[in-house]
């Protein structure tokens, strides 16, 4: 702790003048990534963004603790249940509970119609014990977030499907596989912009014209021809693992040729600076150069760059999916879970059913606002 000498002769304005010079040095000392971390926190709405987006993946991440249950876990007399409102207080404590069900059959659709049983309430427990589990594959488990004492006794938060499972726990899985589907297919475009836009600007020559040529022949190709074309080429009896990693690698082959074109232009800028060129004097490989001293001068660009680029992977896979080209059933995300609202039948009696798209667009506009502030940040100095 720093403890400074105080003088009680010296007015108000000497001790200003001491905070403004002893933070002016402060800033001529700090290192670039703590001005950026300094810039960046003075963005409210992006470090807003960052904690949203920090609580989405966790919510990925511990999906079977989440989840009140599985995804193919079903009950035939509940399709279509409307949600449920959770009640939080009950006889003046906490105790949260929900209300159970009247049904009745409608004599001419023919179907179930639900309503709120304001008499009969089930009660609601948190950690409650039901379906066994792995939590990340290996720690053993049957402890759920939210649950009920009668495991025979289901709740639905946000209502059931065609076929009475609980959407709330297929939207929670539903998370991982679109979220982690971003990441990973930014990874592979990363990689492919990198290496691609790197060699192209680093080079130049025929290499450069060769690798500029097909990105301007990909970019030319309507992308929902594309993607339907590709899709379809998988073949139907491939596992869902399969199906997944497949329509990974189908969108980073059409996701990286913006990003290529943006490293390409850094590094056509950067090979003729100073240091590269006494980087090149002082008998550095040409690896050497280009990993040690040009990507590190514009990586807080690439973060950017790939923050920005996991909203498309989203949008993309949930587009594909929802159109039965991506993503296919029993694979849950946010775009197959959204199969089962195209259709005008479904959509009258199970309006529910569109909740997945508010995940897709909060995570969306977190983000967005999360890369905005990260390329504001990227330069500390810009005013």
């Amino acid at each position: 702790m720093t403890v400074r000498n105080v003088n009680l002769d010296l007015p108000d304005e000497k001790f200003a003048e001491e905070d403004r010079l002893e933070s002016t040095t402060r800033l001529f000392v700090a290192s670039q990534l703590l001005l950026m971390w300094w810039k960046f926190r003075r963005h409210k709405v992006a470090m807003a963004s960052a904690v949203i987006v920090i609580l989405v993946y966790l919510v990925a991440l511990f999906a079977e603790l989440l989840a009140p249950y599985s995804v193919d876990t079903s009950w035939s007399k509940y399709t279509y249940a409307p949600p449920q409102p959770l009640h939080l207080f009950d006889a003046g404590g906490l105790s949260p509970w929900v209300n159970d069900y009247k049904v009745k059959i409608d004599p001419i659709a023919m179907r179930r119609e639900f309503t709120i049983d304001p008499e009969k309430k089930i009660p609601v427990r948190l950690f409650a014990q039901g379906e066994s589990y792995r939590l990340f594959g290996l720690i053993p488990s049957n402890i759920h977030l939210i649950g009920t004492i009668d495991p025979n006794t289901p709740v639905f938060l946000l209502g059931a499907d065609r076929m009475g499972r609980d959407l709330l726990s297929r939207f929670i899985f539903g998370t991982r596989i679109s979220m982690s589907l971003g990441l990973i297919g930014v990874f592979l475009s990363l990689t492919l912009g990198i290496v691609l836009g790197g060699i192209s600007g680093y080079f130049g020559g025929w290499l450069d014209t060769l690798i500029q040529r097909l990105i301007e022949f990909i970019r030319s190709i309507p992308t929902i021809p594309l993607w339907m074309g590709l899709a379809a080429a998988l073949p139907k009896e491939w596992s869902a693992e399969q199906v997944y990693f497949a329509i990974t690698i189908i969108l980073s082959l059409v996701g990286w040729t913006g990003l290529a074109r943006v490293i390409r232009g850094r590094f056509l800028s950067l090979r003729e600076e100073d240091f590269v060129k006494a980087a090149k004097l002082d008998g550095s490989s040409e690896l050497r150069v280009i990993f040690r001293h040009m990507l590190p001068a514009f990586m807080s660009h690439i973060i950017a760059s790939v923050t920005l680029n996991i909203p498309f992977m989203i949008i993309s896979e949930t587009s594909l999916s929802f159109l039965g080209i991506g993503l296919r059933p029993p694979i849950v995300s946010w775009g197959t879970l959204l199969q089962d609202a195209q259709n005008v039948k479904a959509m009258s009696s199970a309006p529910w059913l569109l909740l997945p798209a508010l995940g897709v667009i909060i995570s969306v506009l977190a983000l967005n606002f999360l890369g905005d502030g990260l390329r504001d940040a990227a330069d500390p100095y810009a005013r």
